[in-house]
């Protein structure tokens, strides 16, 4: 039977358009910038870890040791997604300026924090391994909180020519 003969459209039209649409331009550029974002990450987890690692070493215990470990990941993953993330996006100049979008960068990742935070506490308080070995809970918590804080990020603190980046 034909798709004429049952009413039915073909799926190849529709699948066609969408690899379209992913071999854009602007869709290379974000998926270049979501690769960026992800390895920025991962320098902000191993920061994270670290300082947690030795918080917890100096005696904050795990629960201040996680906010004190994500202020300064938080930090981290700051400078590098604006130098290298989203290098091209507009720069507010000066420091008072940059502190701004440092603190709105702060706020628009208060989502991802919420599920990373989230995500650590519940593994941390449930799963014995993780209660143990708190760099697990991190890990999960990291990934949890990525894609929001990428996509938050990218429209509200790094916004402007961001698509012609590859």
């Amino acid at each position: 039977m034909t798709t004429a003969i049952t009413g039915l459209s073909s799926p190849r039209p529709r699948f066609a358009a969408a690899l379209d649409r992913a071999r854009s331009p602007a869709m290379r550029g974000m998926a270049g910038e979501l690769l960026r974002f992800g390895v920025v990450g991962v320098a902000g987890f191993v920061v994270d870890a670290a300082v947690l690692t030795a918080g917890i070493a100096l005696g904050t215990g795990p629960w201040l040791g996680r906010i004190l470990s994500y202020l300064a990941a938080a930090t981290t993953t700051f400078g590098l997604n604006r130098a290298w993330t989203f290098r091209g996006a507009a720069r507010p100049a000066g420091r008072r300026a940059a502190a701004r979008q440092w603190g709105l960068f702060l706020l628009v990742n208060l989502v991802g924090f919420a599920c990373n935070y989230g995500t650590y506490a519940a593994l941390l308080a449930s799963v014995p391994l993780v209660a143990a070995q708190p760099v697990l809970g991190v890990a999960a918590g990291s990934l949890a909180g990525l894609l929001g804080n990428f996509l938050l990020a990218r429209r509200f603190v790094f916004s402007g020519n961001t698509s012609s980046r590859s």
